[in-house]
């Protein structure tokens, strides 16, 4: 049987003819790449079958789905801050960074947010309901972390080719043993975010290249 997020918390907002948007983030402990957020809207009254936390996805699940999001909902967007953004703004504020460029690329197409977790990093002009675990109880939460998942994995496994020595297209970015033993290697590239341990104590390599891809 397939499993799928509810869409109770939309329905509220659907049954007074309001659009609601559903946002999550992703990278956000990751020691390399940006931290991406997420944001769809479903139509009223629109499933889509195994929608869930992307954590408890295969990668090829993720990747259908996100066709299928795409497809079939109202509007889609993603929004990315870098690693130098991290570590000149913080993590917070990064990531309403990045929250912001997704919603302007939505262009109003929303009344409401629903954001999972517990702490609002917005600071929305648009009315904000915190949906605690919401990637698991808010079906557009759900697609809002598969769509930032498919895409950060996605330019990850793009940055790979440019940096090859830290394996990004397999831990993508992520603190795993193989890349923590690359960072003692080689040390950092412009990739990593010197605010984070173990990158902060690493020396940068030089002869890097500078135009990323995005």
């Amino acid at each position: 049987m397939t499993v799928s997020a509810p869409t109770t918390y939309e329905q509220p907002y659907w049954a007074n003819g309001l659009a609601v948007v559903g946002v999550d983030e992703v990278g956000r402990g990751a020691l390399a790449g940006p931290v991406t957020v997420g944001a769809v809207v479903l139509a009223p009254g629109v499933s889509i079958t195994g929608a869930r936390d992307s954590k408890t996805l295969s990668h090829k699940q993720r990747v259908a789905l996100d066709v299928t999001i795409r497809s079939h909902a109202q509007a889609v967007a993603t929004g990315d801050a870098s690693a130098n953004e991290i570590d000149m703004l913080g993590l917070t504020r990064a990531l309403r960074l990045a929250a912001q460029r997704a919603l302007e690329e939505l262009a109003g197409a929303f009344d409401a947010i629903l954001l999972d977790g517990r702490h609002d990093f917005l600071e929305a002009d648009q009315p904000t309901q915190l949906v605690v675990k919401g990637d698991a109880s808010s079906q557009s939460i759900a697609a809002a972390s598969i769509v930032a998942k498919v895409h950060r994995d996605q330019l990850m496994t793009a940055h790979d080719a440019a940096f090859p020595l830290y394996g990004f297209a397999s831990h993508k970015g992520y603190g795993s043993q193989a890349h923590r033993e690359a960072l003692g290697l080689y040390g950092v590239c412009p990739l990593h975010r010197l605010s984070f341990a173990p990158c902060c104590r690493q020396e940068q390599l030089s002869l890097l290249p500078t135009d990323l891809p995005r």
